[in-house]
């Protein structure tokens, strides 16, 4: 359970391969340039929480078949799907945000949830987080698996529209989602009601 009250933006999978790369851009299927915006958004939000003092935490996507469970390799064989941002490549690069010396990142290993990242959850409840303000991709696959969890397990969840998307559902019926099953908040990263306390000392 979440053992305080202040609150952290958390960046999920803001790298190339989601964004840059020709796969991602082919399998994607809205408008290219909303990525664009949800990343130069998100970027802003990771601005604004660090300006107001709010702890700012960035989670990546590692997908090498060495950190595959079965069901996870069956399912790329299935469906064709090769892995993405391999361990040490471009594609597994930050893209327009970039964690600052004494921020934490924490690596998801062929996995969706950042629950499921060595060290995430010990790091929330050292610091005192009991809101988290999400931001990054995708909001229906990596960004609702870690809402879901955080719901959960206590934690208030608000989710930074303009600086998520989705991959395989429209983004208005995934938010409405997380409305209703998580209570979860949705605003933009420049809403005056958007939460950025600075953590408590």
């Amino acid at each position: 359970m979440p053992s305080g009250e202040a609150t952290a933006l958390v960046v999920v999978d803001l790298q190339n391969d989601f964004f840059r790369s020709e796969a991602a851009l082919a399998k994607y299927r809205g408008d290219p340039a909303q990525l664009e915006s949800a990343t130069a958004n998100a970027a802003r939000a990771v601005a604004a929480a660090r300006a107001h003092g709010t702890e700012v935490v960035f989670v990546r996507f590692l997908g090498d078949v060495e950190h595959q469970g079965p069901s996870w390799r069956r399912r790329d064989v299935v469906l064709g799907k090769t892995p993405k941002c391999l361990e040490g490549s471009w594609g597994a690069e930050f893209h327009q945000a970039w964690p600052e010396p004494g921020e934490s990142v924490f690596t998801k290993r062929a996995c969706f949830d950042a629950f499921l990242a060595d060290g995430f959850e010990q790091h929330l409840g050292q610091r005192g987080i009991g809101r988290l303000v999400f931001a990054g991709l995708y909001t229906d696959v990596c960004v609702d698996s870690t809402a879901r969890t955080a719901f959960q397990k206590g934690y208030h969840v608000t989710v930074l529209a303009d600086c998520v998307a989705s991959l395989h559902l429209p983004d208005q019926e995934i938010l409405r989602f997380m409305r209703l099953v998580y209570g979860a908040h949705v605003t933009t990263h420049d809403h005056s009601e958007a939460p950025w306390p600075a953590l408590a000392t």
